[in-house]
């Protein structure tokens, strides 16, 4: 069971690691702020429309307003006209019907018009509050992102060291010293042989003269000794 979870383990590392080779977790990263800055855009081109809709809407209402008062008026003024005798009382009913009925509509309009309004400043507050969310979004991940930059610069330089502290990466290193070694102990080795060689070619006469040499330098020290001992000086 051990070695099937060895393994699965095994798989698992690979597996990761084939990820991380595909797959720029900062590279994702600086992708997904830049989707969310397009999806910002996005929103303040809506707000900005919704805005305008509901800028016209409370034009219109005044509008309106206006209209429906100044459609009173004039019925009234009609009705008072047709009091004082200046206009037929039935013709001033019916101007009086007609402007009335134009006031009502204006009414209707303006109703409708502020029960839009008050739907699109519900939209309005809607998108406000998700565009000030996106930015908060936004510029915590940026901050996010420098973070993983500056971590991910570090890990690599810690990986590298540690690495190289580990001797993972140092066979190569070790298998040029050993071979340096090796080259230095066949040069010793070379040279004494030929040291050797050296000593067996030489020729009577050099041994002889080494001989006396060896032994005249023997007599002088003994000599020298003797002097010492009895306090002769030169």
């Amino acid at each position: 069971m051990g070695v099937f979870n060895r393994l699965f383990k095994i798989g698992q590392a690979e597996a990761h690691n084939i990820v991380d080779k595909l797959e720029d977790p900062i590279k994702l990263t600086e992708q997904g702020i830049r989707d969310l800055k397009k999806n910002l855009d996005e929103s303040l081109q809506a707000f900005a429309e919704v805005k305008a809709l509901a800028i016209r809407s409370k034009r219109e209402i005044n509008e309106y307003t206006n209209q429906a008062q100044n459609y009173e008026q004039k019925a009234m003024l009609i009705l008072k006209k047709a009091q004082d005798g200046g206009i037929d009382a039935s013709e001033a009913d019916r101007l009086a019907g007609e402007a009335l009925a134009r006031k009502t509509d204006a009414d209707n309009n303006s109703e409708r018009t502020k029960a839009d309004l008050q739907k699109l400043e519900t939209n309005v507050k809607q998108l406000d509050s998700s565009i000030k969310g996106l930015k908060s979004k936004i510029t915590h991940y940026e901050n996010e992102l420098k973070t993983l930059k500056a971590r991910a610069k570090v890990s690599e330089a810690t990986k590298k060291i540690n690495k190289s502290m580990s001797g993972i990466d140092s066979g190569s290193t070790i298998s040029m010293l050993e071979k340096m070694k090796d080259k230095v102990a066949r040069d010793e080795e070379l040279a004494e042989a030929y040291g050797e060689m050296s000593n067996e070619n030489k020729s009577l006469d050099d041994e002889l003269d080494s001989v006396l040499n060896e032994s005249d330098v023997k007599a002088s020290d003994a000599l020298e000794e003797m002097k010492r001992k009895m306090n002769i000086n030169k």
